[in-house]
């Protein structure tokens, strides 16, 4: 896809989520809105993956984890767009027994979803450990893991990313959703992470910051950070967002991290995201 394409792509995800999150009357739209940019970007143009070769254990091609779980309408959408599983079945979200639930978990064999995710602060661990696996078997092949900022206040991601550079794990890109914003308010307020760009430096990876809301910056810095790999060192790119992305009222505020829209206001939210593909 060219930006265009992937711009218009973008736009119905973002459609996409805020009818899910509104049908199911609850998850989380804020982290989602803000990623849908970078998600589509790697599902339709990063990713060496597709749904014809997915294989389980992710065994000659790149695999994907998302750690902050709770944003898994973003994740649904765009592996049902790319056609991982029929689109028709995003209007399942939620539902009890149903394979789209709130956070993604391999039970219900979803192609793709190999761990469960969205008890924070694990995804960059389990990510790293697939990493190893691959350089045992000389897969040459990328592991990806999306993060949140806030998630960074957990501990044992501090132990992962030392234990990754300690290690030399370099077939590995962690991307931050740095928007600044987690449930209980701005980070600054709650826990301040400071400088996390010389932080990671510190901790001996390669750091690359990205406008997670460019596409063509997107492109550009995740394919920067495709070169980096293969160093000796790890990569992390802080991903700057807008939580809310797309939504005026959603946006500039931590309150959408996880309340779904009324019926006026998903009305109001769907008038700003025009159909780009076609609804599910």
């Amino acid at each position: 896809m060219n930006v265009f394409e992937l711009e218009q792509m973008a736009t119905q995800v973002r459609r996409d989520v805020i009818r899910m999150v509104h049908a199911a009357k609850s998850g989380h739209p804020g982290g989602s809105l803000g990623c849908a940019d970078f998600m589509t970007a790697l599902f339709f143009n990063i990713l060496n993956c597709t749904p014809e070769n997915i294989d389980e254990k992710g065994t000659g091609q790149d695999m994907f984890f998302l750690s902050n779980g709770h944003i898994s309408p973003v994740l649904y959408s765009v592996m049902a767009r790319r056609g991982y599983f029929p689109v028709n079945e995003l209007a399942t979200f939620r539902f009890l027994g149903t394979r789209l639930q709130g956070h993604p978990s391999p039970k219900y064999k979803l192609p793709g979803i190999r761990v469960a995710t969205g008890s924070l602060g694990q995804g960059i661990s389990v990510a790293i450990g697939a990493a190893l696996s691959k350089k045992n078997n000389q897969d040459t092949n990328l592991v990806y893991v999306l993060c949140g900022d806030g998630e960074l206040q957990e501990g044992q991601n501090w132990e992962a990313i030392l234990f990754a550079a300690a290690n030399k794990i370099d077939n590995l890109i962690l991307i931050v959703d740095y928007n600044k914003k987690q449930i209980d308010g701005p980070i600054e307020n709650v826990c301040n992470l400071g400088d996390v760009n010389a932080k990671f430096k510190t901790f001996d990876w390669e750091v690359i910051e990205m406008q997670g809301n460019v596409m063509e910056d997107v492109l550009k810095q995740m394919n920067e950070a495709k070169k980096l790999t293969n160093h000796t060192k790890p990569v992390v790119i802080l991903m700057h967002t807008e939580m809310g992305m797309g939504v005026d009222f959603m946006m500039g505020t931590h309150k959408w991290h996880g309340s779904p829209p009324n019926d006026e206001q998903t009305q109001n939210a769907l008038n700003q995201l025009p159909e780009t593909i076609g609804d599910f």
